[in-house]
């Protein structure tokens, strides 16, 4: 394949994780590679953008031969200055990860990984964010090395629909104990909260919010089912919430406005 396309890369766990330096790798088999990613972590901040404080951009020697920048902002923060101030065009795939720890599920919602790549589908550009299911700071990649490779050069051979990105977590696993990738849906399940309640040193009291991922979906076509059994899941992901079969449920809501 010809090294004829420019790639984006940008994660939520900063420069300076194991993870992008990864990503990184892979992405250059494929083309031209720039990096735009924040200065520290920025796990959980879903689809937040910068508003109330300045951006800054930073260039970093973080990464061989690759021009990369370091933002203040957020995940999407790197996007949006990606497109608009760094490259001198839209890129022609954009990649966020590999994260450290899995974005199956409802956690898509909170993701700064995903909500990149979501990000880079309102763009119009095919995006993909990928998730290795383990949180150690020297997790080994090289299995989701593999098959983000594999994926990768099928997403460029065909078009991606337009307004889909896709989700891809990656157990952990060895690439001899992984049994191949399965196309998913998102699992119906959620954190079950709760705040554990502590006191500073002047009495005052604070929170840690904490609790316990619940799954009750048993369905055998979901995400965390083939994370499970030892797949790597593929979930085609949209950023249009709109509950189409809700609807006509809700037209009637027309008809009391005039009444």
């Amino acid at each position: 394949m010809k090294k004829e396309h420019l790639i984006l890369v940008t994660n939520d766990d900063s420069v300076n994780a194991k993870g992008i330096h990864a990503l990184v790798e892979v992405a250059k088999q494929f083309g031209e590679v720039v990096v735009v990613a924040p200065d520290k972590p920025q796990s959980g901040m879903g689809h937040a953008i910068t508003i109330h404080d300045p951006l800054r951009l930073k260039k970093t020697n973080l990464f061989e031969n690759t021009n990369a920048y370091a933002c203040s902002g957020t995940p999407v923060d790197c996007v949006k200055l990606a497109i608009y101030e760094v490259l001198n065009r839209k890129p022609d795939l954009i990649l966020s990860g590999f994260n450290h720890g899995e974005n199956s599920s409802t956690n898509v919602l909170y993701s700064g990984t995903m909500s990149a790549a979501i990000e880079g589908a309102m763009e119009g550009i095919p995006s993909i964010g990928f998730s290795l299911a383990d949180y150690s700071a020297d997790a080994d990649f090289e299995p989701a090395k593999f098959y983000a490779t594999k994926i990768v050069m099928q997403v460029l051979k065909s078009k991606m629909d337009k307004g889909i990105c896709l989700n891809v977590n990656i157990p952990k696993l060895s690439i001899t104990e992984i049994k191949g990738i399965k196309v998913c849906s998102q699992a119906h399940a959620f954190w079950a909260d709760r705040f554990e309640k502590r006191l500073d040193q002047y009495g005052q009291p604070y929170f840690w919010l904490t609790g316990e991922f619940s799954d009750m979906d048993k369905r055998p076509d979901t995400d965390l089912h083939a994370l499970k059994h030892g797949f790597v899941s593929v979930v085609p992901t949209q950023y249009d919430l709109t509950a189409y079969s809700s609807i006509e449920k809700y037209k009637s809501l027309e008809d009391e406005s005039h009444s």
